[in-house]
């Protein structure tokens, strides 16, 4: 259990430069306190995921573009336990991002449509507060 806390933890710090790990790992993570060999395995195959994507991350460059864009998606129905939809959003500043978000709706959505419209207002919101 201490090592699968150890893991955890190396992979939340990872988060600030490698956010496509952000979704899995926390999932793992809500099972430190009675983790089961699968959510072993699982931390172990994003660990092996890192190895083989060591040259990628996140990108800054000096003389980028000022323009805020931002990008939105969701999927319908996406948990299988409570057939809630997860959203996502990204915003970017030129071609850098600088913010991004992914979280369980509140509530079910009843079509994808209105799982959409969800995220697409919480990337709006982000935005706004942004441009504030």
């Amino acid at each position: 259990m201490k090592q699968y806390r150890g893991m955890i933890g190396s992979l939340l710090y990872l988060f600030a430069s490698r956010p496509n790990i952000m979704f899995s790992a926390c999932m793992c993570a809500r099972f430190q306190s009675n983790p089961k060999q699968s959510h072993l395995s699982a931390i172990k195959r994003i660990i092996r995921y890192l190895l083989g994507t060591i040259n990628l991350g996140l990108w800054y460059p000096k003389n980028s573009t000022c323009n805020l864009i931002g990008y939105s998606d969701s999927d319908f129905a996406g948990s299988k336990t409570d057939r809630k939809s997860t959203s996502g959003t990204g915003q970017f500043i030129g071609s850098a991002l600088v913010s991004w978000h992914s979280k369980k709706q509140n509530s079910a959505a009843l079509s994808t449509v209105k799982a959409e419209y969800i995220s697409a207002g919480s990337c709006c919101a982000r935005i706004l507060w942004m441009k504030q």
